[in-house]
C-alpha cells in the first residue's frame, strides 16, 4: 500500500513539475476574471475555443456555457482530474473536452479562439505555432503578458486586475 501511495504522489507532483517546466505552473485564473475573459473573446455557438493549460477547467467550461465548443489542454495530472470532475457537473458538458495532451502535439487549425496564461519564455515558439495553424480572423487572448512584436487588437486594462491582451490573426 505504501508503494502505491508513493507512486501516486510521485505521478501527481512529477506532472506539476513537468507542467511548470514546459509552460507554466498551475496558477488558476481568478474567478472574477473568467467572465471578463469570456466577454472579451465574444464567444458564440460557432466558436471553437481552446484553453492552453486549462488547469481545473473553469475557463473551458465557462466558454462552453457561453455556447462555444471548448477544449482544454492540460499536462498536469491533478488539475486535469479536477477539470474532468468539473466537466461532469456542467450543463454544457457535451460541448467540453478536457484533454491530457501537450500543446506541441495538438493541431489548432480548427480553433477560432485561443486563451492562455503561460510564461513569456514560451511565447516565441507559441507565436510561431499560432501563426502557422490558426486561420485569419482567429482570436488569441493572453492573460497578464503581451506577445512580443504582435500588435494587440485590444488591450483591456482593469483597475487592480491583470491586463488582457487580445490579438486577431
Amino acid at each position: 500500500m505504501e508503494l502505491f501511495t508513493i507512486t501516486i504522489l510521485l505521478a501527481i507532483f512529477g506532472t506539476f513539475a513537468y507542467a511548470g517546466y514546459k509552460g507554466a505552473p498551475w496558477v488558476p485564473t481568478r474567478k472574477d476574471d473568467v467572465s471578463a475573459i469570456i466577454d472579451a473573446l465574444k464567444l458564440n455557438k460557432d466558436s471553437v475555443f481552446c484553453d492552453i493549460g486549462c488547469g481545473d477547467g473553469r475557463l473551458t467550461i465557462a466558454a462552453a456555457e457561453r455556447g462555444a465548443r471548448a477544449t482544454g489542454l492540460e499536462i498536469s495530472l491533478l488539475p486535469y482530474i479536477i477539470a474532468h470532475i468539473r466537466r461532469l457537473f456542467s450543463p454544457a458538458r457535451s460541448r467540453v473536452q478536457i484533454r491530457y495532451k501537450n500543446l506541441w502535439h495538438t493541431d489548432l487549425s480548427d480553433t477560432t479562439h485561443v486563451y492562455f496564461f503561460l510564461m513569456p519564455e514560451m511565447f516565441p515558439k507559441l507565436m510561431e505555432k499560432l501563426k502557422k495553424e490558426l486561420k485569419p480572423g482567429s482570436i488569441v487572448l493572453s492573460y497578464v503578458w503581451p506577445l512580443p512584436q504582435w500588435v494587440p487588437t485590444e488591450v483591456i486594462k482593469r483597475e487592480k486586475q491583470p491586463t488582457l491582451y487580445l490579438y486577431t490573426i
